[in-house]
């Protein structure tokens, strides 16, 4: 498997475990507004390392998890129906991971490695 230039890592802090089976969208933003590039799953150990093409050109990104579906799933409630992470990709060619620590009430990111 080829990893892609953006890839994510969803993890349920709550629970204490990956966050398995949540949707995510990646979008970069034009002048016109933001378009879908791609969309995968988080796989049973809460990541997707194919999302997208193997190099992207320098600009601005979205990714939208879409947190509520994850939450209806285990029948829970949630605060946030869906999250989304806007980052800068500023060098062509370098890998841009991007993790979710989620809870049904809170969330926070970093750049990871």
């Amino acid at each position: 498997m080829t990893v892609s230039q953006i890839t994510t890592h969803v993890l349920d802090t709550a629970l204490g475990r990956p966050a398995t089976g949540v949707a995510v969208g990646l979008y970069t933003h034009y002048d016109d507004g933001w378009h879908l590039l791609a969309t995968g799953t988080t796989d049973a150990d809460g990541r997707i390392k194919d999302l997208g093409p193997a190099a992207l050109p320098a600009g601005t990104y979205r990714l939208n998890f879409g947190t509520g579906s994850y939450y209806k799933g285990l029948d829970k409630e949630t605060f946030f129906p869906e999250v989304d992470l806007v980052f800068a990709v500023n060098t062509t060619g370098e890998h841009y991971h991007v993790p979710l620590l989620l809870s049904p009430f809170g969330y926070s990111t970093y750049r990871g490695s």
